[in-house]
């Protein structure tokens, strides 16, 4: 994607609640390392009914858009095209400002999770399990589909999950199994666990980790670990964090806002990690 060759160009991130996202300090970190003075990159608290007349004030300084929650879907309508990656599991977190004034939307979360795979070390798995079913576990299911060869079993609390997540996986191409949450426990000796679930709920089956459980990867970034990757850790899996995959889908926006690259992702990491031991 082409971005207007200008010194001083804008980005942010939106989302509402807002406050705690690391976006700024990743973004800002590659700005320094590529040498781009003249970007600055805020943060501003945007939710679905502000969104579109947020869109009516942006200039041509404007280079792109990272999009948290609430946004990713609300934000489809104001964009002009969107990428088949966005599209597959209907979420744009990353939007690009064309040269002509067009707006491209992508989703770097999908392939930023399959970065952070990669990085440890999972190129491909025969099966895998993810526990929950909201929207990172569609984004989820979408990576899967990158490097998972055969069926994984989904841990949903709800029948109408159920429905949700085998819809999802007809969609991606991926073979979807459901379990009842009451069984989330067996979910820890698959190949490769992804915990999707908001802070605190997989803090009780930390107790039923394995004696020598493989690889998980925890979405969650802050608090750092849960109770369910530190005791993984402590047994010898191998652990995948949220900040990894924060950080690995801040590659792809930079480079696609700013056309450079490659983005710094050591310097990136090293920002995000000294940001949350200040917290």
């Amino acid at each position: 994607m082409q971005t207007r060759a200008t010194d001083a160009r804008r980005a942010a991130v939106l989302g509402s609640p807002i406050a705690h996202s690391l976006s700024p300090v990743l973004h800002r970190a590659a700005y320094d390392e590529l040498g781009l003075s003249g970007w600055t990159y805020d943060r501003f608290d945007v939710d679905e009914a502000a969104l579109p007349g947020f869109f009516d004030t942006l200039g041509p300084e404007w280079a792109g858009l990272s999009l948290t929650m609430p946004l990713k879907r609300a934000v489809i309508p104001l964009v002009d095209e969107i990428s088949e990656t966005a599209a597959s599991v209907e979420a744009v977190n990353t939007v690009v400002f064309t040269e002509d004034g067009r707006r491209l939307g992508d989703n770097t979360d999908i392939p930023g999770m399959v970065a952070a795979l990669r990085e440890h070390g999972i190129e491909q798995v025969g099966t895998a399990a993810v526990l929950g079913a909201g929207a990172t576990a569609s984004s989820a299911l979408a990576a899967l589909a990158r490097i998972c060869t055969g069926p994984v079993t989904v841990y949903v609390r709800s029948a109408a999950r159920t429905a949700e997540m085998r819809q999802w996986g007809e969609r991606l191409g991926v073979e979807v199994r459901t379990a009842d949450w009451s069984d989330a426990a067996r979910a820890l000796r698959a190949p490769l666990v992804v915990a999707t679930t908001p802070a605190g709920t997989t803090d009780a089956l930390a107790a039923a980790v394995p004696e020598a459980p493989t690889t998980l990867f925890d979405v969650l970034y802050d608090p750092w670990p849960t109770a369910l990757a530190a005791r993984w850790s402590a047994h010898g899996g191998a652990v995948v964090s949220g900040l990894d995959l924060l950080v690995h889908q801040a590659v792809l926006q930079v480079e696609q806002m700013t056309g450079r690259g490659p983005a710094p992702v050591e310097a990136m990491r090293k920002a995000g990690e000294q940001a949350l031991a200040e917290r």
